[in-house]
């Protein structure tokens, strides 16, 4: 990927498939009530079911971009990208240069608000609530 500033995306250029997703941390050690500042939030197509679509994403994997955020950092921003064998990873663009952090099962994850899912952070895995899907 780029380091440069990235392509603005025209909403209406991309198929109807196309949604934000938020991600937010769930309940684990040190934040029992979870923490909705802990958070992702990216843009992804999805199929019917909510899972992301590896076809349309091969199309526009442009504009398939994530924001990781945390409290008291800048947030780094990045892509989806898809790892051989079918995974996916957020991968982080710019001088920062964050490790990718791994999406757990994200081939088979529905991304519908209300279910949770797993993203390997430096080796420590996380679960996030997805907490809203929505038209581009």
């Amino acid at each position: 990927m780029s380091t440069s500033q990235p392509t603005p995306i025209l909403n209406a250029s991309l198929p109807a498939q196309f949604r934000q997703i938020r991600l937010v941390l769930a309940r684990e050690p040190g934040h029992p009530e979870g923490d909705r500042e802990v958070a992702y939030i990216f843009v992804a197509p999805v199929d019917a079911e909510g899972r992301i679509d590896p076809k349309i994403w091969r199309a526009h994997r442009e504009a398939c971009r994530v924001s990781r955020q945390r409290p008291g950092e800048q947030d780094q921003l990045g892509h989806l990208v898809r790892r051989s064998g079918g995974g996916w990873n957020f991968h982080y663009d710019g001088e920062a240069r964050l490790p990718d952090d791994i999406g757990f099962n994200f081939a088979d994850e529905r991304f519908v608000a209300g279910e949770y899912v797993s993203i390997s952070e430096r080796g420590k895995m996380h679960t996030y609530r997805v907490t809203t899907v929505s038209h581009l």
